[in-house]
């Protein structure tokens, strides 16, 4: 595999990423001390070959896993083996980079129509007049 697919249209090279192995955190024994299956990704959103739209919304919605360089830190430790680890790091890069590429909706500025305002302004006076009634009678 050279390319990450983000979607049918969205193809990302692997050498645009950097994956290592690292010592994984937590339990697991005596073994944890002497692996490293923990897979530490590093993607540098500046350098890649993303659409710039694309680019500015990643590093707008980036989170905790960008840091100030604009660089994507993903650490993937949920599974025993590296190869997983690895494969697991690039779905959550490839999920983050999806919902980066969906362009948000425009919202359109609306303004409630004559009927809506007359009914809004009615039942207004309608409970003003219902806690007029609760009032103790003027003498």
């Amino acid at each position: 595999m050279t390319q990450l697919r983000i979607h049918a249209s969205l193809f990302l090279p692997l050498d645009e990423m950097r994956i290592s192995a690292i010592r994984a955190q937590g339990a697991g024994g005596q073994n944890i001390n002497k692996t490293a299956n923990a897979a530490q990704l590093r993607f540098d959103i500046s350098a890649s070959s993303l659409p710039e739209d694309c680019k500015q919304r990643l590093l707008q919605a980036g989170g905790q896993q960008l840091t100030r360089d604009g660089v994507i830190v993903i650490k993937a430790q949920e599974h025993r083996s590296l190869e997983m680890n690895r494969d697991a790091a690039l779905q959550r890069l490839a999920a983050m980079i999806r919902s980066a590429a969906v362009i948000p909706k425009a919202r359109k500025a609306t303004k409630p129509s004559r009927a809506q305002r007359q009914q809004r302004l009615e039942g207004k006076t309608r409970r003003g007049q219902v806690k007029s009634l609760r009032r103790a009678p003027a003498e």
